[in-house]
């Protein structure tokens, strides 16, 4: 299991922060990694790469404005992943934790520098809608 882990500051209240991470059909607004979104339940929401790569997300945790988790699944992966929202005046530290297996032995050498560059455009393009 690889695991990657990134926090931030994010120069905007908790409540927007939190608004803007959970509407996820809104996603292909404003991260540039996504073509779109497809909300399956209240539970399940599919997101597709710029490439048309899906992965299936099923939420597991929602304590609002504090946590969220959920569970990941594609072809090449699944993992779950854990956020954290602390508000701290009118900024708000977000604290993201993804937990993940490889399914192809080929790809297990690269899983963690791609998480990892994977939360820091998630994070890039978060801070780039909220602090516009």
């Amino acid at each position: 299991m690889t695991v990657s882990n990134i926090k931030e500051v994010i120069n905007s209240d908790i409540y927007k922060v939190w608004e803007v991470v959970l509407n996820v059909d809104k996603y292909n607004t404003w991260r540039s990694d996504l073509s779109k979104t497809e909300i399956i339940s209240e539970k399940q929401f599919i997101e597709y790469t710029n490439e048309n790569y899906a992965t299936t997300f099923t939420v597991t945790v929602v304590k609002p404005y504090k946590r969220w988790e959920f569970d990941m699944d594609n072809s090449n992966m699944n993992g779950h992943w854990i956020g954290t929202f602390t508000s701290n005046g009118n900024q708000t530290e977000i604290d993201f934790t993804e937990h993940v297996i490889a399914k192809k032995w080929f790809m297990k050498p690269f899983v963690k520098s791609y998480l990892k560059k994977q939360q820091i455009q998630f994070v890039k393009d978060l801070k780039d809608f909220l602090e516009q």
